[in-house]
C-alpha cells in the first residue's frame, strides 16, 4: 500500500495530524463498528446485524443473525480494508448512511446457490435524536484493555426479510429499531494476555444494556458490575424530542431467571424520576438471540470480529437453538433479547441486552457454575 492521501483526507475532519488512513493509536485492538437490532413486537423475528473495521489489523467484517422459531439463520463476511472509508461493504452485507443519525440502509443480498437463504432490504429510521452513553472502560491488572466512545438510537424500520423461504415484511408500527455505534480499543482474539490474564482473570461480571423505544420517548438503561456488585458503569436516561434529556437515576435490576439456567425471563429496572418518585421498567423476553453463535461476539468458536479470514471470506449457517445444551459456550457469552417493557402505563419495545458470568454477589451467583433455583427452590449448577 503506497503511503498518499486517502479520499476521505478531502474532508476537514481530522482529529490528529495523520492520515484518515491511520488512527492515533499503535494499539491492535483499534476498532470503529455499530450494531444494529430489528425486531417484532410479537416474538416472532430477532435480526442483529453489524459491521465493523480494525484499522491495525487491516480488517473490515460484518455479520447478520436472524432468530425465527428455534432457527438461527447467520451471515458473516469478512475481507482487507481498503483506503476507501466510505464503502460500508463486505461481501453480501452492506451498510448505507442515507442521512447521519437519521436514516440508514441494511441489504444482505441472497445467496446465489441459496435464495431461500438469509437475504433484506431494510431502512432504519431514527425517531429520537442519539445519545451518548457513558464512556466505557475495562482494566486488566494494571492495562487498559477497552475504551470505547459510544452512542445509542432508537426507531422505526421498513422493508423485507427473507429466511428460510419465508418472507417477513418489517412495518414501523409492528417493528422496532434500535442501534448503538462505538469506537475506540477493544480486544480481538489473538493477543497473548501476558501476566496480567495469567495473575488477574475476572472473577465475575455482570451486565445490563437496554435500549427501549416508546411512542413518545426513548429509555436507555446500563449497568456493569463485577463480582462484588461493585458498579463501573451506570446509565438511566430519558430522552425526548425538544425536550432535555432525564436522568432517572441509580438502576436496581430484579431478574427473574429460567429455573437451572442465566436466562432472563422478567426484569424490574427500578428507577426514579428528578422528583425521586420511583419508577418500574419492566421487562417482558419475548425471544432470544445469543451473541457467541453467528454475531461473532466472545467466546464464540467459529468466527470472532477482526479476526483475518483471508479476502473475500464469506460464511452462511444455521444454527438450531431447539436444544440449550447443544451450544454450551452461549451461555457464557452476552445474550441479546427482544422485550416488549411497560413504564408509567406505556408500553414500549427493545432490548434487554444481558449476561452474567462468574461470581455475583448481589444475584447469589458465588462462581461461574451457579445458576437460578429450580422451581422448587434447590440451586441449581453448570448446565445453562
Amino acid at each position: 500500500m503506497s503511503d498518499r492521501p486517502i479520499p476521505l483526507d478531502e474532508y476537514p475532519i481530522h482529529q490528529v495530524p495523520l492520515s484518515m488512513r491511520q488512527v492515533a493509536t499503535s494499539d491492535r485492538n483499534a476498532y470503529d463498528r455499530c450494531i444494529f437490532h430489528v425486531l417484532d413486537h410479537t416474538g416472532r423475528a430477532l435480526l442483529i446485524a453489524g459491521l465493523g473495521v480494525y484499522p491495525n489489523t487491516g480488517v473490515i467484517d460484518a455479520y447478520a443473525t436472524l432468530r425465527l422459531g428455534d432457527r438461527l439463520h447467520a451471515v458473516r463476511a469478512s475481507d482487507a480494508l481498503t483506503d476507501d472509508r466510505l464503502a460500508l461493504t463486505v461481501g453480501p452485507l452492506t451498510l448505507t448512511v442515507e442521512e447521519p443519525l437519521r436514516r440508514i440502509r441494511l441489504t444482505c443480498a441472497p445467496d446465489p446457490a441459496d435464495p431461500d437463504g438469509l437475504s433484506y432490504d431494510l431502512t432504519w429510521t431514527a425517531s429520537f435524536p442519539a445519545t451518548w452513553e457513558p464512556h466505557h472502560t475495562q482494566h486488566r491488572g494494571g492495562r487498559l484493555i477497552l475504551e470505547g466512545r459510544r452512542f445509542v438510537q432508537a426507531g422505526t424500520c421498513t422493508g423485507t426479510l427473507r429466511a428460510a423461504g419465508e418472507q417477513l415484511t418489517v412495518t414501523p408500527g409492528e417493528w422496532t429499531g434500535t442501534r448503538d455505534r462505538s469506537w475506540g480499543v477493544r480486544p480481538i482474539p489473538g493477543e497473548d494476555g501476558g501476566r496480567a490474564a495469567a495473575e488477574s482473570p475476572t472473577q465475575g461480571f455482570h451486565w445490563i444494556w437496554c435500549p427501549v423505544r416508546f411512542d413518545d420517548r426513548f429509555v436507555m438503561v446500563i449497568v456493569q458490575e463485577d463480582a462484588d456488585g461493585h458498579r463501573t458503569l451506570n446509565e438511566a436516561l430519558l430522552v425526548r424530542d425538544g425536550a432535555p434529556d432525564r436522568q432517572l437515576g441509580w438502576p436496581q435490576a430484579d431478574i427473574s431467571y429460567r429455573p437451572g439456567t442465566r436466562h432472563p425471563e422478567r426484569a424490574v429496572l427500578h428507577l426514579t424520576d428528578p422528583g425521586r418518585r420511583p419508577l418500574a421498567l419492566t421487562a417482558e423476553v419475548l425471544t432470544s438471540s445469543p451473541l457467541a453463535l453467528g454475531a461473532g461476539y466472545p467466546p464464540a468458536d467459529d468466527w470472532q470480529h477482526g479476526t483475518w479470514q483471508g479476502r473475500g471470506w464469506t460464511d452462511r449457517r444455521v444454527y438450531d437453538l431447539s436444544d440449550p445444551t447443544a451450544h454450551p459456550l452461549a451461555a457464557y457469552g452476552v445474550t441479546d433479547h427482544a422485550a416488549r417493557f411497560t413504564l408509567d402505563g406505556r408500553t414500549g419495545y427493545g432490548i434487554f441486552e444481558h449476561g452474567s458470568f462468574g461470581r455475583h454477589d448481589p444475584s447469589g451467583f458465588t462462581g461461574y457454575d451457579p445458576v437460578a433455583p429450580d422451581r422448587a427452590g434447590r440451586p441449581g449448577e453448570a448446565a445453562r
